[in-house]
């Protein structure tokens, strides 16, 4: 640890660090002179290693630059309103993207995209690199999330199925139903689907942390699609006209069309290799491949989705194994994957002129340890305030789901990087530990904000619990050159916590 500290305060940076180990390493290639080495008459083991030395050095040095290279990218002078660029469009609705090149993306690792599905539109079977949290903006579904080793838990041996007769049988894994409101999360690498089964489209907005420590690719986005193909889609947008595409529909290949998506991975495999994996015909091999689909990612079932389900006030007594259990599904395969942040009655902050907060972390909701993700669902009445604050240990994407709002964000040398009004639909990236301060406009306001840490800590500057609430008296006097009499008011005379009413100016305790 010392000699960490030492080299950390010589160097200011690793690269830095890394040219000058790298360059005395080589010294010692051309003029290997190890005392323990010449003893033993052994030059060239003494070359071997530190030539062995100087490639480990490399390869861990160029290793290191990525994580420094995402740093670099919170250099951050003005920070923007985000809003979907491009659209791509399906048979039974689209998918919407944020621009992930913008460089707020870069800095917080994530990117965001938007889901809308028509009633009895199916989001066809995919898996990501990377950890998913969305937030069911309207509407409800269902969903399936295909977890390894888990039982088929849902199973049917009888005739009726769904209100009609039919001799065939089916079990399945556990389905999840959600509705307006909810939090849900799925884990890296884990395959899902979602299926609209009500009377209204659905609209999903969605975080992929793509910087998290489960995704061992790249800092990009990729979705592997299950089903489908995409060359059927149409792009609309901005980026029709430009070279850089959203990273899960772009072509890495060059020479392929920019304006072609990402295929069914059995697209890849031989018909004649999955007739034998799956013990089918070439026909239904060839089905498999998709090649022929023409209807996008998202597609519509004719006659409604056919899937065994219990109603969902029954959603969480279900059966939980049996005599066949294994041990398995009393821990991943039962944790819960939803939860609802809208209802007023599970408020973490409320106040009845301003406002409610409700919070998301992993000790309400488990799987998010596992995400390292959180969230936040917050409500401002007409003009209501959220305390300046920062948060600790996170960066925070704030996305407007109803009204507006204007947000005030400043940067480590006290610059003012962002000062706009989000309407709905739109999105900021708040930088960890950058200054923010959120009013409500005249209709008031709804957001979810997607933290990048299971268990994000906000520090408030003003009010009851705030940093100026710790400071002893004379500390603030003499900080901000004022009158005791003037800093007792800016340490007590805001009551409120988090939430601030309609704003009022000056007056004593």
């Amino acid at each position: 640890m010392p000699c960490k500290l030492q080299l950390v305060s010589i160097f200011s940076d690793t690269t830095t660090l890394c040219v000058h180990l790298l360059l005395t390493l080589y010294l010692l290639i051309l003029h290997p002179t190890p005392p323990s080495f010449h003893a033993i008459n052994q030059p060239n083991m003494a070359k071997l290693f530190v030539s062995l030395s100087f490639l480990l050095l490399i390869h861990g040095c160029l290793a290191y630059q990525p994580f420094f290279q995402q740093q670099n990218q919170c250099q951050i002078r003005r920070l923007n309103v985000q809003m979907p660029i491009e659209r791509v469009q399906s048979e039974a609705g689209f998918t919407e993207f944020f621009n992930s090149n913008e460089q707020e993306f870069q800095c917080a690792g994530v990117e965001v995209i938007r889901h809308q599905i028509q009633p009895q539109g199916l989001l066809l079977p995919s898996y990501t690199n990377t950890p998913i949290l969305f937030f069911v903006e309207q509407g409800r579904g269902i969903q399936g999330v295909m977890l390894p080793g888990c039982p088929e838990t849902y199973e049917l041996s009888t005739e009726q199925f769904e209100g009609r007769t039919d001799r065939s049988t089916d079990r399945h894994q556990k389905i999840h139903q959600f509705q307006q409101g909810d939090v849900v999360a799925i884990p890296t690498g884990a395959a899902h689907w979602l299926y609209n089964n009500g009377q209204e489209e659905l609209i999903i907005v969605a975080l992929l942390d793509s910087t998290n420590y489960a995704n061992q690719l790249d800092p990009n986005h990729r979705r592997f699609f299950l089903a489908g193909n995409s060359q059927g889609e149409q792009q609309q947008g901005e980026q029709q006209q430009q070279q850089s595409q959203p990273r899960s529909w772009q072509r890495r290949q060059q020479g392929e069309s920019q304006q072609q998506g990402s295929d069914n991975i059995f697209k890849g495999f031989p018909a004649e290799t999955l007739a034998e994996a799956f013990n089918v015909d070439l026909e239904t091999a060839e089905l498999l491949r998709g090649e022929n689909d023409q209807r996008g990612h998202i597609v519509f079932v004719e006659r409604g989705l056919q899937v065994i389900k219990p109603p969902m006030r029954h959603e969480e007594q279900q059966y939980r194994g049996g005599p066949q259990a294994n041990g398995v599904e009393e821990t991943i395969c039962s944790m819960k994957l939803r939860m609802n942040i809208d209802d007023p009655s599970k408020a973490d902050l409320y106040n009845p002129q301003a406002g409610r907060c409700t919070r998301l972390n992993s000790f309400k909701f488990p799987i998010l340890q596992y995400l390292q993700l959180s969230a936040e669902r917050g409500v401002l009445h007409r003009y209501g305030i959220v305390s300046p604050h920062w948060i600790m240990n996170a960066h925070n994407i704030i996305y407007v789901t109803d009204g507006n709002m204007r947000i005030q964000i400043v940067n480590d040398q006290g610059q003012e990087v962002f000062n706009d009004e989000l309407q709905e639909q739109q999105l900021v990236v708040v930088p960890q530990n950058f200054a923010v301060l959120k009013q409500a406009g005249e209709q008031g306001c709804r957001w979810i904000s997607f933290r990048t840490n299971d268990n994000a800590i906000i520090n408030t500057l003003a009010g009851k619990s705030s940093v100026m609430r710790a400071l002893p008296l004379d500390v603030i006097a003499n900080s901000y050159r004022l009158s005791r009499e003037d800093a007792r008011k800016v340490k007590y005379n805001r009551q409120e916590s988090v939430l601030f009413g309609f704003p009022t100016y000056g007056g004593g305790m």
